[in-house]
């Protein structure tokens, strides 16, 4: 019966691995997708903000950091504001994204 429950405590372990956000394949979607107005590390790039006429938060900030990921993920998907949907990001790509995004944290 010990084994029994081991196995499955460890299949389910696994399960979650496989499932996991990858915050590097995160990182090289950023980099193709989202680094021209968010900057490399998170700081939004002054020139795209003022030429939209938008505040743009660093990402690193409190007040990104502390959105869940279910509305950080709205907004890669649905956009917000003047920021449009980023159409080449998807299905599991939006979860690294997250993930990498939660990676900056200050």
């Amino acid at each position: 019966m010990r084994t029994i429950v081991i196995s499955i405590a460890l299949a389910a372990l696994s399960a979650g691995a496989v499932f996991a956000a990858d915050a590097k394949a995160g990182q090289g979607v950023y980099e193709k997708s989202c680094k021209s107005c968010h900057g490399a590390d998170g700081t939004p790039n002054a020139a795209i903000a003022k030429m939209m006429k938008v505040e743009m938060r660093d990402l690193k900030s409190p007040e990104v950091q502390s959105r869940s990921d279910a509305d950080l993920k709205k907004v890669i998907t649905e956009g917000q504001g003047k920021m449009k949907p980023i159409a080449s990001v998807t299905g599991a790509s939006v979860d690294d994204v997250v993930t990498y995004v939660r990676s900056l944290k200050k």
